[in-house]
């Protein structure tokens, strides 16, 4: 009899086990966006949490951690229980390029995170202050010799792909600027705008209304073919500056140890997301390309940038020092 208990009771506990899972979510999820409101990567947690939450019937809630180009926000994700309530929608310095200059990096992207998606990448596009002399990358780069490390080039913090594009910029023009970090791309943008600094390789959908409008002046992208949006902007191949060719990624993550039937069930309603046909309208008009890719070949994907730019890093001898 007391057998017969025991197996009813292990019995229960997987009954509830499987229908607590079954039923997720049964509360808001929280998605932490390492940088500032108004940039790339918090546009792509807004509009992927938006449907996200309709499919769901759970707010999909914003919490923007800025500091540390990522570093803070990453680290409260990996702390937090994965239970499938936390996310984190981070770039390609958070998940590729830390490791390579944050002495002591509180996170490890594949040991501490699940991780779910790869949701979008774009490439960058380099915008300058209208006033600036240069009208295409021939008379920039001319204008850069001519100016040695004295060109401002804001980016959006150390590390990332704004930054790193910067720097293999120089490297194979022959050039050299100076890095003007920020702690996200608006704020970085807003500057731009108001003068303070002199150029930036922005994403290309946070740069277009400003293209458009005539507030920044755009020079080329960096992208392997000319953008959809921008098709009369040639690529820094075109230019006459070839190996350049880089594209800035916003991905999804969570807490290592998600249980298997919660990370299906939210890597499914997140691709599901971006594949709608009004928000990968909206966002190919944008600039950029839905993604959407598997766990795995997200992780295989993360592995070859990591590569990547660590040469980039060492090639360039670039620290934060």
């Amino acid at each position: 009899m007391n057998a017969k208990k025991l197996l009813l009771g292990v019995l229960s506990s997987m009954v509830l086990i499987t229908g607590a899972h079954a039923a997720y979510p049964e509360k808001p999820i929280t998605a932490v966006v390492p940088f500032p409101p108004g940039g790339s990567t918090d546009a792509i947690a807004r509009a992927v949490g938006q449907k996200v939450s309709t499919r769901f019937g759970q707010p999909w809630v914003v919490d923007n951690r800025p500091g540390a180009t990522g570093a803070i926000g990453a680290g409260l994700v990996k702390r937090a229980p994965a239970d499938g309530y936390t996310v984190m929608v981070a770039s390609i310095g958070v998940y590729a390029v830390n490791q390579f200059l944050q002495k002591g990096l509180a996170y490890n992207p594949q040991r501490d995170f699940d991780l779910l998606t790869v949701a979008v990448r774009a490439p960058n596009v380099l915008v300058a202050r209208p006033d600036l002399p240069a009208n295409n990358i021939q008379d920039f780069v001319a204008y850069l010799k001519k100016n040695p490390g004295k060109v401002n080039f804001a980016s959006s913090g150390n590390g990332s792909s704004d930054h790193l594009t910067a720097e293999l910029f120089w490297q194979k023009s022959g050039t050299s600027g100076l890095h003007v970090p920020y702690k996200g791309g608006a704020p970085a943008i807003t500057d731009l705008l108001g003068g303070q600094t002199d150029v930036s390789f922005v994403n290309i959908n946070a740069a277009l209304p400003y293209i458009k409008s005539g507030k920044l002046k755009a020079l080329a992208v960096t992208g392997e073919q000319r953008s959809a949006v921008l098709p009369k902007l040639p690529t820094l191949a075109e230019s006459g500056v070839p190996g350049v060719e880089i594209y800035s990624w916003q991905a999804i993550a969570a807490p290592k140890g998600l249980p298997k039937d919660v990370k299906a069930k939210l890597h499914g309603a997140i691709v599901a997301a971006l594949n709608e046909p009004d928000l990968k309208s909206k966002l190919v008009e944008q600039g950029f390309e839905v993604v959407a890719n598997t766990p795995e070949q997200f992780d295989q994907f993360l592995a070859a940038e990591q590569a990547r730019w660590k040469n980039v890093i060492e090639v360039g001898k670039i620290t934060l020092d």
